[in-house]
């Protein structure tokens, strides 16, 4: 089983799988395939609640090597990841189960945005179905219930929308995901990543590069919504698709505006 890795690990001893956890997931491993380290950590997390055995890896390639390597029940992965996307490492896998007649396995896309990553794109490159980000472990628990083997799988259905944006307290992060010390450790692992992120945004925003400035936003989309904050992620969707179409030049304001907001948020989520 995979394990949570710094100031984490010694709680993920202490938690017990749900009561009503079938017997038999004990035996079962999900590969994870995200390049955000929060949600890394946070669907290792979940996972070993779940009593599930699972692997995280950080980008498609990773993701491809491991399914290669060993066997798995299911695979969650994000969709848009640096090297290999979501997408690519999907049709690779399916095209390996033909080639070798596997059993085809369950995969799962998680997503920010089911805009950009819509239902239809997930379906055509081989995902059976998807989770919204942020998730919750009854969200997590339900789909696996009914995806892996001994569930009654079918066709996916619509997850509900994101939360309207509030910004979280400590209590609302702690009834979320259940204890302090994964507060603190989601928390340090989310904002050395989008400062970092902000960081490489504003050398984006100066260099004119609208490759980068939109890589970098769709970064920070994935760690505000992480935490529900919905208005500043629905901006930086916004100023995605902007920035791909007119450069960023023409939205240079905009971006100021949007950065000044996000540190911010930043400093008020470094004071909880």
């Amino acid at each position: 089983m995979g394990s949570l890795s710094g100031s984490t690990a010694g709680a993920s001893q202490t938690l017990k799988p749900p009561v009503a956890v079938p017997r038999h997931w004990q035996q079962l491993n999900i590969l994870v395939v995200e390049d955000h380290s929060a949600y890394r950590l946070l669907l290792g997390w979940l996972l070993q609640k779940l009593g599930l055995g699972h692997e995280l890896v950080a980008d498609g390639f990773m993701g491809l090597v491991a399914f290669t390597s060993r066997p798995f029940d299911l695979v969650i992965s994000d969709c848009q990841m640096p090297f290999m996307d979501g997408y690519s490492m999907v049709r690779a896998i399916r095209q390996h189960e033909r080639d070798h007649g596997l059993k085809r396995v369950p995969i799962i896309a998680l997503t920010a945005n089911l805009q950009n990553d819509s239902p239809q794109r997930c379906l055509d490159a081989g995902m059976d179905a998807w989770l919204l980000k942020p998730l919750t472990l009854e969200q997590l628990q339900a789909l696996l219930v009914r995806w892996l083997p001994g569930g009654d799988a079918g066709q996916p259905d619509r997850q509900d929308t994101l939360p309207c944006a509030v910004w979280p307290t400590r209590a609302t992060l702690v009834a979320t995901f259940g204890s302090d010390l994964i507060v603190d450790s989601l928390l340090e692992s989310l904002l050395i990543e989008a400062w970092e992120d902000h960081r490489v945004l504003r050398h984006a925003c100066a260099t004119l590069n609208a490759p980068l400035a939109a890589e970098r936003l769709h970064r920070l989309v994935g760690s505000l919504v992480f935490l529900g904050s919905c208005d500043l992620e629905i901006t930086a969707t916004q100023l995605i698709k902007q920035v791909q179409t007119d450069g960023v030049a023409a939205h240079s304001r905009d971006l100021d505006v949007f950065q000044t907001r996000l540190c911010v948020c930043l400093e008020y989520l470094s004071s909880i």
